[in-house]
């Protein structure tokens, strides 16, 4: 049943954000800045916890997750450091992320042949 509800929370989520970039003129860039700052916000009102327990990765893998993930390395960092946690915690806290998103692309890149669009 956790496949389920991550499957069908999942699509839900891509399906909005198909028909939110089919009937808006917004662009794809700021379509994924509103998906993170909506992940940071339901992470900041303490939502997004009880959304992940009952959706699991179908909340977690999308930009969602990533927005709440910059919270809670804010949050954290804040407490423990100060003002200059604010600054550095959303960075400590996505590195690991970051990183493996551009080696991985990377090494596809190799493996694969990129081609320019025309």
């Amino acid at each position: 049943m956790e496949y389920l509800h991550a499957f069908w929370t999942g699509g839900l989520i891509c399906a909005l954000v198909q028909i939110l970039l089919e009937k808006t003129k917004l662009l794809p860039g700021r379509v994924m800045v509103i998906l993170v700052c909506a992940g940071a916000v339901l992470g900041a009102s303490g939502l997004y916890e009880p959304f992940v327990s009952f959706a699991g990765a179908g909340a977690s893998v999308p930009l969602l997750g990533f927005g709440n993930t910059l919270w809670q390395g804010v949050k954290d960092a804040v407490a423990a450091e100060g003002l200059l946690g604010l600054f550095k915690g959303g960075f400590t806290a996505s590195a690991a992320g970051i990183c493996a998103a551009l080696v991985f692309s990377y090494l596809a890149s190799l493996v694969f042949e990129p081609k320019m669009k025309e």
